[in-house]
């Protein structure tokens, strides 16, 4: 199983709604312009706007090592008005795994499948 899923949950800062909603415009913005392996990039936001999750697909570790480096600076910068949890489905890269590390995800392995 090559293609891994991943869940970002982000909890906005009180009184940063618009600048997050800014930064996940230019964060759409640029996974349209330069991913090549994103098949995935949907955000949903909680009826009080306080919570969003972001549902992700990749066809490989490498196309989210991509997609991180695309997202650049804009990454940093969104995770400076939210706090992050992440949760990464299926068998990541060793590289992809040190690469992600400060963001401490929770990975889950492949079990059973169809």
């Amino acid at each position: 199983m090559d293609a891994l899923q991943v869940t970002a949950r982000l909890a906005i800062h009180a009184g940063k709604l618009e600048e997050f909603k800014e930064l996940a415009a230019q964060c759409m913005q640029l996974v349209r312009d330069h991913d090549s392996g994103t098949l995935q990039y949907d955000w949903f936001f909680n009826d009080s706007h306080t919570e969003c999750v972001v549902r992700e697909t990749y066809k490989d570790s490498r196309a989210v090592l991509e997609h991180i480096a695309n997202l650049g600076p804009t990454l940093g910068a969104i995770l400076s008005v939210c706090d992050g949890a992440f949760e990464v489905y299926g068998s990541p890269s060793d590289e992809l795994v040190k690469a992600t590390a400060g963001l401490a995800p929770r990975i889950y392995r492949p079990f059973q499948s169809i």
